[in-house]
């Protein structure tokens, strides 16, 4: 599939509406707008997709579904070897794996992605041990910061042993924290939510917070995240 031009001055045109937005987040927190990684939503987007947010810019992608990822990479490898990890010369692109880790998935995955932002379990970090890593493995423990039934992760009470199970794994590199928070109609009800998140991640001496989505980035930088996790507010509205 080749998309059409319109699609890719759009895909431009809206990753630098949000980077804009995410400066102008910096400058009211008074933060460095090199502090915040922005990683684009790819997931049940096609390869090539990933390939025009690449050439506008964006090096950060994250994909919810291991082996949709892997396809991709595959794709890319073939079309657009200079732009995935090991390919020739340039910057490569950065995947990040954002969605529920299943731990049949973990062999794979680690060899596929930058972070693993939703490590929530301790049978997560099982089978991430188990696969012995013979490389560093970066992740984020993902907190379910308003405690709600339909929703994945530790409870904050939690991190700290969650936290600990994770120091005891050889080459796991705990990064900072994960969080979603419920969904709300403006974005300001969220910031207690990312506050919260910050000030667990400072009690236990974590340095990154992956938080804030397309409804509430800006919100979620202003109160400290280092990763904004957008997708349709660069690529749109997904059809899955």
């Amino acid at each position: 599939m080749t998309l059409a031009p319109s699609r890719i001055d759009a895909i431009s045109s809206r990753l630098g509406q949000v980077r804009e937005r995410m400066a102008a987040a910096c400058a009211r927190a008074r933060r460095d707008p090199g502090s915040v990684t922005l990683v684009g939503v790819t997931k049940t987007f096609e390869a090539e997709t990933v390939a025009v947010a690449y050439d506008a810019g964006l090096r950060d992608f994250g994909e919810n579904y291991v082996q949709e990822a892997l396809e991709k990479i595959t794709q890319l490898r073939r079309g657009r070897p200079d732009i995935i990890p090991g390919g020739e010369g340039g910057q490569a692109a950065r995947f990040h794996f954002i969605g529920h880790m299943q731990s049949n998935k973990v062999k794979n995955a680690l060899n596929a992605f930058e972070a693993l932002h939703g490590i929530d379990s301790e049978s997560a970090l099982d089978a991430i041990a188990a696969t012995a890593p013979t490389h560093p493995v970066r992740i984020f423990l993902q907190v379910n910061i308003a405690r709600e039934a339909s929703k994945r992760g530790v409870l904050p009470d939690e991190v700290r042993g969650l936290l600990l199970r994770a120091q005891q794994i050889p080459r796991v590199e705990v990064l900072g924290l994960m969080a979603i928070p419920p969904r709300a109609a403006n974005a300001e009800e969220s910031r207690v939510h990312f506050r919260r998140v910050r000030d667990i991640a400072d009690r236990h001496r974590l340095k990154y917070l992956s938080m804030g989505m397309s409804d509430d980035f800006e919100v979620a930088i202003e109160e400290g995240a280092t990763h904004v996790r957008i997708g349709r507010a660069i690529f749109g509205e997904r059809s899955a």
